[in-house]
């Protein structure tokens, strides 16, 4: 995962994130690997934030692989997943609007959480958390990224 994130977070697409916070994530994450070298070439992660309602992390394909359609199989495999779990809401927060929006994702500018939910998942100390809620310790991780939501059918 390393290899494929590396050249991601130097032209700025994703956040670098630490050796230790992967490792303490890797059950959130699929990998999406090449049939013929078995390499990694994608990965993301669903986490969940409520009872209803996930968050697809760290969605990202090698610049080698991009159009060759695993990105899409990756959120594929991600909603259904969220669905297993009885998610109707998946939320993200990127730069990659169009990919998104092309998985039926639109802007979410309205609260996404009632005021009670609010008041639960505020207490989280995850950093996504805090991005999902845009509270101001996090404002510099999420300028000029959208915040998107998809229904799940």
């Amino acid at each position: 995962m390393r290899s494929v994130m590396e050249p991601l977070v130097e032209s700025r697409i994703l956040l670098g994130k630490e050796l230790v916070q992967l490792y303490e994530a890797i059950q959130e994450f699929l990998i999406a690997v090449d049939n013929e070298t078995d390499e990694p070439v994608g990965f993301g992660a669903l986490h969940v934030f409520w009872e209803d309602l996930g968050e697809v992390r760290t969605l990202a394909v090698h610049p080698d692989f991009k159009g060759t359609g695993a990105g899409k199989e990756l959120l594929k495999a991600l909603e259904e997943r969220a669905k297993d779990l009885g998610l109707r809401r998946l939320f993200c927060l990127t730069f990659e609007v169009e990919f998104f929006r092309a998985a039926d994702f639109h802007t979410a500018d309205e609260d996404l959480v009632p005021p009670e939910v609010y008041a639960e998942i505020v207490r989280s100390p995850d950093d996504g958390v805090a991005e999902f809620l845009d509270l101001a310790r996090v404002k510099q991780n999420t300028l000029g990224n959208s915040r998107m939501l998809k229904v799940l059918a």
